[in-house]
């Protein structure tokens, strides 16, 4: 090993101990907030008295420890009343209510107070200026209604001094189409959602940045040269992130003017962020989760309380640490491989996240 290897090595090694003390920390802290009877939400409360048996207070002191917890069952969170997800503490704030899901029964909740205009904030500071210039106004081309992203997107271009211009989007109604094999129909709700984009892009020219989905990217680059049209960056996010789309959307359908962001999130974790690609990723998409408010790690799917070795391929765990919300050791419905932490980002990250390869039932992606 080299003399200037070895002095990085020691650099990020110096960094991931860091960033596991202030993980330690900050975990300490949301679990005294959440199971204090002050501050605490009334499910936590409720939880702890009734099936633990024992204080998270004490007992809990590093993450590490949250493995004491079982792992978190989501069909808690599907049905009200939501207000017994509100923590004590910030029970007179305004509170907003997001879903995820929805596609067959009813969907799984969030409340949040802040945590979205938080998330976009944190996630703002890794977006390069020259190209998402402070300013610029935005186009939210992706999911509307009851889910946070359009909200969060609007809080992005505002929080970068822009304005955020959304569409109508359905995806819940294109499902039922899909199911339906109604695919002309699809077809014809996905060139309507492209048309109101389209109507944007060519009506306002300060409109620079965007987000959107892999297939929304793909469908509005038939229509026009986003480039000419003036956008300079993208992010985007959704399952159809793969390696082949993240190398057709910078080769093919972008170009070099366009510098283009994956993402990876949902409503229970926030936003994870990439790692700015090199060529010897090979196109891999490689997140990092936005420590210490969510971690994610991957695990083996028939021992889940086990990380995989890096490079490894498994179950991803998702843990989220708000003082809005606490979410211990979930089991998320999708696989990656394990990433080793970098400079950047001194924790595990995870590449190439697609869904979980055990589940039969195939996922209905619509015009996402």
């Amino acid at each position: 090993m080299s003399s200037a290897t070895s002095a990085t090595s020691v650099e990020l090694q110096a960094k991931i101990q860091a960033a596991q003390q202030r993980l330690d920390e900050h975990v300490r802290k949301i679990v005294q907030w959440h199971f204090s009877p002050e501050t605490g939400c009334p499910f936590w409360l409720e939880y702890a008295q009734e099936k633990l048996g024992w204080d998270p207070r004490t007992e809990i002191q590093t993450y590490a420890d949250l493995d004491k917890f079982p792992f978190f069952e989501d069909e808690a969170l599907r049905g009200g009343p939501v207000r017994r997800w509100v923590p004590k503490g910030l029970a007179h704030r305004p509170t907003y209510v997001f879903e995820t899901g929805g596609s067959t029964g009813v969907p799984k909740s969030r409340v949040q107070m802040d945590d979205f205009r938080i998330d976009y904030e944190q996630f703002s500071e890794t977006l390069p200026d020259e190209h998402f210039p402070k300013g610029a106004d935005w186009l939210m081309l992706g999911p509307s209604g009851p889910r946070r992203l359009r909200l969060a997107v609007e809080h992005l271009a505002q929080h970068r001094g822009g304005i955020s211009f959304s569409v109508d989007l359905d995806p819940r109604w294109v499902i039922k189409l899909v199911k339906w094999g109604e695919m002309q129909m699809m077809e014809r709700y996905k060139q309507h959602v492209i048309d109101q984009a389209l109507t944007i892009l060519r009506a306002h020219p300060n409109v620079k940045c965007m987000f959107t989905t892999p297939k929304l990217l793909e469908a509005l680059c038939e229509k026009i040269n986003l480039a000419k049209a003036g956008i300079t960056g993208i992010f985007c996010g959704g399952t159809e992130m793969t390696p082949q789309f993240h190398r057709f959307a910078v080769e093919e359908l972008l170009g070099p003017d366009i510098y283009f962001a994956p993402t990876y999130g949902n409503t229970l974790m926030g936003l994870a962020t990439h790692k700015a690609p090199e060529p010897e990723d090979n196109w891999a998409i490689i997140y990092y989760p936005p420590a210490p408010r969510a971690m994610i790690e991957v695990v083996n799917p028939d021992k889940p309380h086990e990380l995989v070795d890096y490079g490894a391929t498994g179950r991803v765990r998702l843990t989220t640490l708000t003082y809005e919300t606490f979410i211990p050791r979930f089991l998320e419905r999708d696989e990656c491989e394990r990433e080793r932490p970098c400079n950047q980002y001194p924790w595990d990250g995870v590449r190439n996240v697609r869904p979980f390869s055990r589940f039969k039932t195939s996922v209905v992606e619509g015009v996402y």
